[in-house]
């Protein structure tokens, strides 16, 4: 068992990540494996399954675009291979071994681009490794809707053991009618997988080293190979801009469920839309059309309630969120604290049971428990050059359409009244009135109004 995962295994692990192929069908000048899934890169999902195995080591494996995956993993712990010439899979995983050095143990090789596979699943392939009758590999299959030009995997009667392994392009009819698949990922000995890469040839339709010829290979020596299945959707690869955004539904899709069965309430689940690291308390009710950026975390029956955006945020308990409100990163609401329609907070906490119920913007700022911020009020925190703090306090009454200019405290239980524009600081329990003067001219507006009719009419 590896320590703190929950997860089987009988030996040491390393991975080899392949993340070597252009991308070209993205039309994108990011790497592929960089697109985001639920608001996460493909590469950095996959990488944080393997890390719950505690590989001893990680190597992905890349061509073009290397600076861009060397960046995205640094500070990982994550060793980066080149690959220079598309010569196949094959090739591909033999350009880790270096990296590799003198490891000693299961070798998981997985694809950048297929991002979805469970830390489980990959447990699954090291402990068939180990099973009494030793295969040389464990190739991981599946059974797609339509099978298409996948490579097939063809077993023997009656068991998983692999007969035969082929490309689609080398299959004959009678292969292609075979519904088991070959997904490309595969658990292998390190001592194994190495000697047979050196010793396999790339006499084929495309002309390239594939890596699932190890398998007949290793046959062709005396040594059967095993396969294990899993769904489809688990290894669902992204090529195109079609496939990321179907990897995404159905990403998001399985986090629905797990919102659900976990004791929130998602009014339309299919309107709502998470992040990889979204966290919800028990009882939280989500209304439709919500969406949840990273770092977003709902404390337990918090509403958040339609057409809201939640970013790198903190909602309390019993908290209330819009409609039509925008949590951007920072934001803390505390203890049944509330936002309403066309409220947007940034770096900002509203203290307990405190309110800004409309049309206000809250930036840099601490509002006191029990405040009430009205209509159209914003903390003013920007001068073009630098931010500056807004400080509310406890019980402090911000009537409407009021502008609190930064720096500046609005001492507790003090009152500000509507329109103001707030320079200086106000003192608890102060009323601050901070308007211009208002006049009035009587029959002023009788009299423009008939001097205006009068050049119209001239």
């Amino acid at each position: 068992m590896r320590a703190g995962t929950g997860l089987v295994t009988n030996s040491k692990i390393a991975a080899i990540i392949l993340a070597a192929g252009k991308g070209t069908r993205m039309k994108s000048d990011l790497h592929k494996v960089l697109h985001p899934i639920a608001g996460r890169a493909m590469l950095l999902h996959l990488i944080d399954s393997v890390s719950s195995l505690n590989p001893e080591k990680t190597v992905v494996v890349v061509g073009a675009g290397r600076d861009q995956v060397e960046d995205a993993v640094a500070g990982s712990g994550v060793e980066i291979a080149h690959q220079a010439e598309q010569l196949g899979t094959g090739h591909a995983v033999a350009q880790a071994h270096e990296a590799l050095g003198d490891f000693d143990g299961d070798v998981l090789v997985l694809y950048g681009d297929v991002p979805l596979v469970t830390a489980q699943t990959m447990s699954r392939l090291s402990e068939r490794l180990h099973q009494p009758d030793s295969p040389a590999a464990v190739v991981l299959g599946f059974r797609p809707a339509d099978p298409g030009a996948y490579g097939r995997v063809i077993v023997e009667a009656g068991s998983d053991r692999i007969a035969k392994m082929v490309e689609y392009k080398d299959a004959s009819e009678s292969e292609r009618a075979e519904t088991l698949c070959n997904s490309g990922l595969m658990a292998v000995r390190s001592r194994d997988l190495f000697a047979l890469l050196g010793r396999i040839g790339n006499d084929n339709a495309a002309g390239e080293y594939y890596l699932p010829d190890i398998v007949m290979l290793a046959a062709s020596e005396g040594r059967g190979s095993a396969v294990i299945e899993t769904d489809a959707s688990e290894v669902a690869g992204v090529n195109s801009r079609a496939e990321l955004a179907q990897v995404e539904q159905d990403w998001q899709q399985r986090r629905r469920a797990r919102a659900m069965s976990e004791g929130a309430t998602l009014i339309a689940p299919e309107t709502v839309w998470f992040a990889y690291d979204t966290q919800l308390g028990r009882d939280v009710v989500i209304e439709p059309d919500v969406v949840f950026g990273p770092g977003a975390i709902v404390a337990d029956r918090a509403v958040i309630h339609a057409f809201s955006h939640v970013e790198g945020a903190q909602v309390g308990e019993g908290a209330t969120v819009g409609p039509f409100a925008r949590l951007r990163p920072g934001a803390v609401m505390e203890t049944e604290a509330k936002v309403g329609n066309f409220v947007e907070m940034k770096k900002a906490v509203l203290g307990k049971g405190a309110k800004a119920n409309h049309l206000t913007y809250l930036g840099d700022a601490q509002v006191g428990a029990g405040a009430n911020i009205g209509a159209g009020t914003i903390t003013c925190n920007y001068d073009g050059f630098f931010k500056y703090r807004t400080v509310i306090g406890e019980g402090a009454f911000v009537g409407s359409n009021s502008a609190l200019v930064a720096p500046v405290v609005i001492g507790a239980g003090a009152i500000v009244a509507a329109g103001s524009v707030v320079t200086r600081d106000v003192a608890d329990d102060s009323l601050a009135l901070a308007r211009g003067k208002q006049e009035a001219k009587p029959g002023w507006a009788a009299k423009f109004r008939a001097l205006m009719k009068a050049r119209k009419g001239g």
